[in-house]
């Protein structure tokens, strides 16, 4: 499987690396690596993720209130978002899958 991040999702996992190396060097390397983990995860378990309005699903980040929202279509996982778990529900929702954003 192979697994996409958007421009918007590639962009909010950036700004959250450097808010998290802000408050601590390194922490932010951290952050990145959690997400690899779970893009890792995706690609092996693409179906596993928990629901979210369909097509959408979500897999949750270790230590960080952080969860990748992504879709399947075929053999590709379009990560959407990586969405605060405290931000406001559903912003992403206006996003479409396909590597657009």
């Amino acid at each position: 499987m192979r697994v996409v991040l958007e421009a918007a999702a590639r962009s909010e996992m950036w700004e959250a690396a450097q808010f998290y190396d802000d408050c601590r060097e390194g922490l932010g390397l951290e952050f990145l690596a959690a997400v690899e983990q779970a893009l890792e995860w995706i690609r092996r378990h693409p179906l596993l993720g928990s629901p979210l309005k369909r097509p959408f699903r979500r897999v949750f980040l270790h230590r960080f209130p952080y969860a990748l929202v992504y879709a399947v279509e075929e053999d590709v996982a379009f990560v959407a978002a990586v969405m605060h778990l405290k931000r406001k529900p559903g912003y992403w929702l206006k996003r479409t899958t396909g590597g657009q954003s």
